[in-house]
């Protein structure tokens, strides 16, 4: 699965963002004036091959654990996974609040939680195995883990798409997970344990010391390719990490847009990139986490956030956020005036009546100016 999965990703055609921009110059304002909801429009509306539509997203929170914290790098025990897990199923999480803010729904995930979770219809059970091993002292999961936990995240992003979602928002839920999420962005990226490592849950100076020194010993025992994203995930990785790598992946295959929560998605995101360079097109980076790795991420992603609030909860709540934004530059897209349809005079001085606009001046650019380049 996972190698057809990286043969249908592509990059767009090279005219369309041109295509999208000149129908967003065309509408009854100075062009550019929507700043970055404008790029966010265009962006969608390349994705979609016409006009984008932001009814039915779905969040992804994906939840684990990781044999990682046996080296006291979270201030939290490792039960809070599977307590977090019941609080998201009861819709008292963060994530959950937003979420129905934002009309969205809400896929939570047990791909390898170490306590028991008592059963409930809303939660996806496939776990790999409870919890990741000690990636201090060996490779946290074995390949072929890594590649199950990738296929398992896309059927269920499959699954949504062929629901009839169209936007795939990631989130996570994982104690030790931030450990994890410094050692690929180290590994991927090159950059040093320390500059990519941060506070997570708020650990105090000598946790910190010591977590900085786990992902150091963690790229050390493993030596992880750097250029193979399963390579990454399978020595230093989680396996919520790994589902929402096949998250992505579905997304940038389908063309739908994927949006990047904080630090752990971000991880996720450049293990992604490693498999399917392409797949960056689809991604859109919700907001900056305060995770000091998340920069780092963003930078070899070629991502600037649009959100920058201070964030480091994950679970999504970030991408959350960014919903309400990606809609309202699909309403801006499909339902604001042409100059042409209002009878407005543009910077030029032309004008048109409205009475001479035609109902197509109202809708997206002819679909085979978009087409051409397929």
């Amino acid at each position: 699965m996972l190698s057809s999965l990286l043969s249908a990703i592509a990059a767009p055609p090279a005219d369309a963002f041109a295509e999208a921009q000149r129908h967003l110059d065309s509408l009854t304002k100075p062009p550019g004036s929507l700043g970055r909801l404008e790029e966010i429009a265009a962006r969608l509306a390349v994705l979609r091959d016409g006009t984008p539509c932001v009814e039915r997203p779905v969040i992804f929170t994906f939840a684990a654990d990781h044999g990682v914290v046996a080296e006291g790098v979270s201030a939290y025990p490792q039960v809070v996974t599977a307590q977090m897990v019941e609080n998201f199923l009861r819709g008292g999480a963060a994530v959950n609040v937003l979420a129905r803010q934002a009309r969205a729904r809400v896929v939570v995930a047990d791909f390898g939680v170490a306590n028991p979770i008592p059963g409930s219809p809303e939660l996806v059970s496939c776990p790999m195995a409870p919890g990741t091993a000690n990636m201090a002292r060996g490779p946290a999961m074995t390949r072929e883990h890594a590649v199950r936990a990738i296929e398992t995240g896309a059927r269920l992003a499959e699954r949504a798409l062929d629901a009839g979602a169209d936007l795939l928002a990631t989130g996570e839920m994982g104690i030790g997970n931030t450990t994890a999420a410094s050692a690929i962005t180290a590994a991927i990226t090159g950059a040093a344990p320390e500059r990519v490592t941060g506070r997570g849950t708020g650990v105090d100076d000598t946790a910190f010391a010591r977590k900085v020194d786990v992902v150091r010993r963690a790229l050390a025992v493993n030596a992880p390719d750097p250029g193979d994203g399963v390579d990454v995930l399978a020595g230093v990785g989680g396996f919520e990490i790994a589902g929402l790598v096949g998250v992505i992946l579905v997304g940038a295959a389908r063309r739908v847009p994927v949006v990047l929560d904080g630090f752990i998605a971000g991880a996720a995101a450049l293990a992604a990139v490693t498999l399917a360079p392409d797949a960056r097109h689809a991604l859109f980076a919700s907001h900056r986490s305060a995770e000091p790795g998340h920069a780092v991420i963003l930078e070899r992603l070629g991502l600037t956030p649009y959100l920058d609030l201070e964030m480091r909860l994950g679970e999504g709540t970030g991408a959350a956020l960014f919903i309400h934004l990606a809609r309202a530059a699909a309403l801006i897209w499909s339902e604001m005036a042409t100059f042409k349809s209002a009878g407005v005079s543009t910077s030029e001085g032309a004008s048109v009546a409205p009475s001479e606009a035609t109902p197509s001046d109202r809708i997206a650019p002819a679909k085979p100016a978009l087409e051409r380049g397929r």
